[in-house]
């Protein structure tokens, strides 16, 4: 993957893509806030967001090579999640409680790579077997539950190959169509149910086609460090932003 990438002279650079994610994942959570689910408007954002999460599984198993220090990437994950978690309780609580069943994304990222160093360090089969199931377990009680893992899990198996990389993604959006399907068709009728899964398939595609046919495996020439700060502090920045606008409006 690594050569292929980087031989491309044009398309677009890690933090270009990043910065679409942050831009979905906003009209992800504007949906989540302030519009009525079921409507078309709602559907729309809360599908384009579905974007984000895939891409950043993608870029936390990639970026796990990369990372000079794994102590400093894992502490770095766990205390934006704790700064996060309120800002997310104030976006996806109901009725302006506080209270959130869920655990906030970068909780979710932050035991997915525990996956991954599960997966990449030397260490006995059962070792390995068990920290992956516990990582596995824990991102159930997180925004995206089970799904991140999956697709963590996936794109460790994908490794450097492109034909894989192919199937973790069409086996993503489709198991991600199907339990969307399933849960929702007893709700809406079958055929309804039927197009707004397909719908919420779009964002996964999409991410997928920029990650595999756009993305020239490269990162921003020019201010890296500090783009790398911005896409921390926007998580929870822009939660508390939309959490005191839905509050307080």
């Amino acid at each position: 993957m690594k050569s292929r990438l980087e031989g491309r002279k044009s398309g677009m650079n890690r933090d270009m893509i990043k910065g679409i994610a942050m831009v979905t994942m906003t009209l992800n959570h504007i949906a989540a806030a302030f519009l009525e689910p079921g409507t078309v408007s709602y559907e729309i954002l809360t599908d384009i967001g579905y974007f984000t999460a895939i891409t950043m599984c993608y870029f936390l198993v990639e970026g796990y090579a990369y990372t000079r220090s794994k102590r400093k990437y894992v502490i770095r994950l766990l205390i934006f999640a704790l700064l996060s978690q309120i800002p997310y309780a104030m976006v996806f609580s109901e009725e302006k409680h506080l209270l959130t069943t869920n655990l906030n994304m970068m909780f979710t990222l932050f035991f997915c790579f525990w996956i991954i160093y599960a997966q990449k360090e030397i260490m006995p089969d059962n070792t390995r077997r068990n920290i992956t199931m516990i990582s596995v377990f824990a991102t159930a009680f997180c925004d995206w539950p089970i799904f991140a893992a999956i697709f963590t899990l996936l794109f460790l198996w994908a490794e450097e190959s492109e034909e894989r990389k192919r199937k973790a993604f069409l086996l993503s959006m489709c198991l991600f169509g199907v339990i969307w399907f399933v849960q929702r068709v007893g709700i809406y009728s079958f055929n309804t149910s039927l197009i707004l899964a397909l719908g919420s398939m779009t964002g996964i595609g999409l991410s997928g086609i920029c990650l595999l046919y756009f993305y020239n495996g490269r990162k921003c020439r020019k201010g890296a460090a500090f783009l790398k700060w911005v896409f921390y502090l926007y998580y929870p920045v822009h939660l508390l932003i939309l959490g005191l606008i839905r509050w307080y409006r």
